[in-house]
């Protein structure tokens, strides 16, 4: 057993073996530019990320003309989110989201309220409770008005795992002839995804939450009725449809195509097998350790958690503090992306925590590479850094 233990999936994942080695010959005999018209380097690039896009759009039940290249999730989200407000303006200026969205939804959004848009941000079920975290979609209804653009909701979350019903919500934006965008960045590649049985308009998703490489992600625009238009954020070239210009990652893009094949061939299994080591690191730190408390929804409830995620909370213990005494093993205590920020995590204020419950949290994601012994040691870790911690404070 290699040390530290990687258990933070959610942030990142490690690049598989076999993606990497799709990707080589794109670095070194395969290196031309796919907006290169004129020559057999820029053919044979350009054919890669055609034969990657078509494998990219099957994966979710989508089409490859449908699919944007990105360089990640972020870029995606904003493309989303700022593309259709700027571009439909004129046929609304309000905006729904949810509390324990992401970033890259919250930010570009609150973007908008500054130029004038009406937002509105809805609350999710609280805890505790084996819904903590779920959006009622009567809330989405009860928010909608006559000028409503769009909804923005994700399909899983990043902290907490939870799954929200993304085609009971788009059943709502329909009728209501709103968009309805999905950040669908941490569910592809673990879950089921089809874009048609989730009636959404725009699905963002990344490369590197799927065992493949970091820069590189993609945005899928419904192209069938009804038709959804963007405002580029990216000009200067008119590449990948206008939408976005700059030149295209090729070897990200094959190694995007591979890894979330992988994901879907081995995806129930793998599934399975990671839902084990969760219930099993679970049930490890909740009876080895007195005060521990599940943040987020129930983890026995079928189609409610994703099946890597566990987050919860250490009573009298700084969650900071205890970061610095777990250095073996690699965990978080939110998002990675906001972890520059020193405030607590909005998504577990969202829920009802206590900032002290906040601050005593950590999150584990396991994926793909982590084995039963890694738990095993994970638990023991984790215990004793807590028993530690605790002793101190009582000095």
């Amino acid at each position: 057993m290699n040390l530290p233990v990687y258990l933070d999936n959610h942030a990142t994942t490690r690049v598989d073996p076999r993606v990497v080695e799709a990707m080589l010959p794109y670095f070194t005999s395969m290196y031309g530019n796919a907006a290169s018209t004129s020559h057999a380097f820029g053919w044979e690039a350009r054919d890669a990320v055609e034969a990657a896009r078509e494998s990219i759009a099957a994966t979710i039940g989508g089409s490859a003309r449908e699919i944007v290249f990105t360089s990640g999730a972020t870029e995606s989200n904003n493309l989303a989110i700022r593309g259709v407000a700027e571009r439909l303006r004129r046929k609304g200026s309000h905006l729904i989201s949810v509390a324990t969205e992401h970033k890259a939804v919250l930010d570009p959004i609150e973007r908008l309220r500054r130029r004038d848009f009406a937002v509105t941000i809805l609350p999710v079920e609280q805890a505790p409770g084996p819904r903590a975290g779920v959006l009622n979609v009567d809330a989405v209804a009860e928010a909608m008005r006559e000028d409503t653009l769009l909804v923005s909701v994700m399909l899983a979350n990043n902290e907490i795992g939870v799954i929200h019903s993304i085609a009971e919500i788009a059943a709502v934006c329909k009728a209501r002839g709103a968009i309805l965008h999905c950040d669908a960045t941490q569910a592809v590649g673990k879950l089921p995804v089809n874009v048609a049985d989730l009636g959404v308009d725009l699905l963002s998703f990344t490369a590197h939450k799927v065992y493949g490489p970091k820069g590189i992600g993609a945005l899928w625009v419904r192209r069938s009725a009804p038709f959804v238009r963007l405002d580029c954020q990216i000009a200067g070239g008119g590449h990948e449809g206008g939408l976005r210009s700059g030149t295209l990652n090729v070897p990200g893009i094959v190694g995007f195509a591979k890894a979330l094949a992988i994901c879907q061939a081995e995806m129930a299994a793998e599934s399975d097998r990671i839902y084990g080591l969760r219930q099993h690191l679970w049930e490890g730190l909740s009876s080895t350790i007195e005060d521990v408390s599940l943040n987020g929804p129930a983890l026995d409830v079928p189609g409610l958690r994703l099946p890597g995620n566990l987050n919860v909370s250490f009573a009298q213990v700084d969650g900071e503090a205890l970061l610095m005494n777990v250095r073996d093993i690699a965990v978080s205590s939110g998002s990675a992306c906001t972890s520059a920020n020193p405030e607590p995590s909005h998504v577990l204020r969202a829920i009802g925590l206590s900032e002290d419950a906040t601050r005593s949290s950590l999150r584990f994601g396991i994926g793909r590479f982590n084995t039963p012994q890694e738990i095993d040691f994970a638990i023991e870790v984790v215990a004793n850094a807590v028993s530690r911690l605790r002793a101190m404070s009582r000095l």
